[in-house]
């Protein structure tokens, strides 16, 4: 069977490339609130015209919520998704070009901040895990702006020129992007040597991985952070964001994470996945509606 990438794939990334490149450009031209508004209607057009998005949204509200609310607010929630995805995806593309920290805090309320100072005191390295809820990339831009050199720790885009715009962002103000499950000992290096490493595990990837539950249900969740914790004694501190109703970034810092060490790290590995896997969960109920319910997350089940 060929290796070559489908024709109609092609396509698609391109237009889907030319499209990131378009709404980059005005999102440096337009204010704040007429792009997000902007991009909001872009987010409740795709609803209807993706119709894979939009299935599998459905389901994943349903398998998660459908004994607590009705099938009409079930809808209305995966409405609102599309279009925080799209509101959210403009701030991400309007903070390209923030390089202070300063222009950042005009759009990002953060609090909490005292919680990764006390951690990073330790000198024992930081993971700062997060989610893929709101406008998670600015969790990595507030790193980077704050001059903590993080690493960003993420999976390859399907499209190489997506791929590197990403790579790109991150890297521009200081960051290391590292592609998931590659660099390991770069990573441990990092920790050992007392810096911060920034990682998300609320999806099902092809990584190492252990069944936990989430929202419910077994997920099939990487044991990265969990690992990387164990083997180096780093702290871990769950960061979330979401775009509150007044169209402010809300960026909280949590207190740590407490990792239990018995010295059986086969058993550690799956009771700490479970604990900062519930971590995540509560930086997506900050706002629910604010994840990407598109994700097949309980896709891979248990034999």
């Amino acid at each position: 069977m060929s290796k070559k990438r489908p024709i109609f794939k092609k396509i698609k990334y391109y237009l889907l490339y030319r499209l990131v490149k378009a709404l980059l450009f005005f999102c440096s031209i337009t204010p704040r609130r007429l792009m997000l508004s902007n991009c909001g209607f872009l987010g409740k057009m795709a609803y209807y015209l993706v119709g894979d998005a939009r299935k599998k949204t459905l389901r994943h509200l349903q398998l998660v919520y459908g004994g607590s609310i009705s099938e009409k607010e079930i809808e209305k929630m995966a409405k609102r998704v599309f279009v925080m995805i799209g509101k959210n995806a403009a701030d991400i593309f309007r903070s390209v070009n923030m390089f202070e920290i300063e222009d950042f805090k005009k759009v990002v309320q953060i609090s909490g901040q005292e919680h990764l100072e006390e951690a990073l005191r330790a000198q024992q390295g930081v993971i700062v895990l997060t989610a893929h809820v709101g406008a998670f990339e600015l969790v990595g831009t507030y790193l980077a702006l704050m001059d903590y050199k993080p690493q960003i720790i993420g999976t390859q885009q399907k499209d190489p020129r997506l791929n590197q715009l990403m790579m790109e962002n991150r890297r521009r103000r200081g960051a290391e992007a590292i592609e998931r499950g590659k660099d390991t000992l770069k990573v441990v290096r990092n920790l050992k040597s007392g810096g911060v490493v920034a990682m998300l595990i609320d999806q099902d990837t092809k990584v190492k991985s252990v069944f936990v539950d989430f929202m419910g249900i077994p997920a099939s969740t990487p044991i990265g952070a969990a690992l990387f914790a164990l083997r180096t004694g780093a702290k871990v501190v769950p960061v979330g964001i979401h775009l509150d109703e007044n169209h402010v970034q809300q960026l909280r810092v949590y207190p740590e994470v407490s990792i239990l060490d018995t010295g059986n790290e086969q058993e550690d590995i799956l009771v700490n996945t479970q604990t900062l896997s519930k971590a995540t969960e509560r930086l997506i109920e900050a706002d629910p509606t604010q994840w990407v319910w598109m994700h097949e997350r309980w896709k891979t089940q248990p034999a």
